[in-house]
């Protein structure tokens, strides 16, 4: 099981990142899939799970209304959109599989979101 996250990158306040998650060696479309992220000195967070079909299960509540996430089974990879950045974003995002206690896989390394003037 691996993923491998990308599309972070330092981005003004109000702007927007499309961060994406290939995954591989398990049966993408028959997981549910998870975006967390972990900013500094504080504990990993879910932020997004989207289900099998493309349906979004859960949104954190900071990014209600601001975050997008999607799937593409047909190429193994999962997205979140990011728009309408804050401070409070900045961290570094990981995908992994939902439920992540029960059928989670090693760590990928991450993608850093920075948000600053």
């Amino acid at each position: 099981v691996r993923f491998v996250e990308s599309g972070g990158g330092l981005v003004q306040p109000g702007g927007s990142l499309r961060l994406s998650c290939a995954a591989s060696g398990f049966t993408f479309s028959s997981y549910l899939m998870s975006w967390f992220r972990q900013a500094p000195g504080r504990e990993r967070e879910l932020v997004a799970t989207i289900s099998v079909g493309g349906r979004t299960l859960y949104l954190a509540e900071p990014v209600k209304g601001r975050f997008t996430i999607a799937r593409d089974n047909a190429k193994n990879t999962v997205s979140l959109q990011m728009n309408s950045l804050k401070p409070e974003d900045a961290a570094v995002y990981y995908c992994n599989r939902a439920p992540v206690a029960q059928y989670g896989g090693s760590w990928g390394q991450g993608t850093r979101v920075t948000v600053s003037e």
